[in-house]
């Protein structure tokens, strides 16, 4: 199976990489002209034959556009920052689960110290939303948005709107999607500790619904992996 790699855009039966990505291609992957990979501009994938390999660039001549495959929901997920390495592998898992739009929340009981230190991973993150889509071969890499309070955040979401919660009155996820009413979802997660009361009442007021992935107390990434893989499950067709 060939290597999928994004660009920024196709033109005039042409695609030229730069930056990390050539660097990778170009030294790491010692690409020479003739080679054949996929290639994506975000909206569309085609058949891409290397010409030219230079320090800082690789130029493609575009062949044959390659049928692919784009998820039929609209996901926005709402992570509040926990520790970087499980955030970061929650935002790699969400991306192969199909998440549009990742917006990181600065919940009231995510590490201060953490959300001091965000704005300074929003390159990493960048390169593991973007490596993390060319390895399940998407069409387009999520949107990463900048760190946002939760108040923000909720009353920007749109479609069916949901919260995990840990209060045992909260409905079951599936009885929520059962009767959802269209493929745009929201769904907001929690740090380590779980929302505060005020943040309820502030996703409450933008619309948003509580809901339980069960009786156990699960940590922020394994729920957004749960969560999102049981709207893949009852959404998908």
């Amino acid at each position: 199976m060939r290597r999928r790699f994004f660009v920024d855009r196709f033109e005039n039966e042409r695609a030229i990489m730069v930056g990390e990505a050539a660097h990778h291609l170009g030294r790491v992957l010692r690409a020479q002209p003739g080679q054949l990979y996929e290639l994506s501009d975000g909206n569309s994938v085609r058949l891409g034959r290397i010409d030219v390999v230079e320090r800082e660039a690789v130029q493609f001549s575009l062949l044959e556009e390659i049928p692919s495959y784009s998820l039929p929901l609209d996901l926005t997920l709402l992570l509040s920052v926990v520790k970087f390495d499980a955030f970061e592998w929650a935002l790699e898992k969400a991306t192969e689960l199909g998440v549009a739009r990742v917006v990181p929340v600065a919940a009231a009981r995510s590490e201060k110290g953490l959300l001091a230190a965000a704005a300074k991973r929003a390159d990493r993150w960048e390169k593991i939303l973007m490596e993390s889509a060319q390895q399940c071969r998407r069409v387009s890499v999520p949107q990463l948005d900048k760190l946002t309070k939760p108040e923000s955040a909720f009353a920007a979401a749109s479609g069916l709107r949901v919260l995990l919660s840990e209060a045992p009155e909260a409905p079951p996820l599936r009885d929520v999607l059962a009767d959802a009413p269209d493929c745009v979802v929201t769904l907001a997660v929690g740090p380590e500790g779980g929302w505060i009361e005020a943040e309820f009442a502030a996703a409450r007021g933008q619309g948003f619904r509580e809901v339980s992935l069960g009786k156990l107390i699960l940590r922020a990434e394994t729920a957004v992996v749960a969560a999102l893989a049981a709207v893949n499950f009852a959404l998908v067709r």
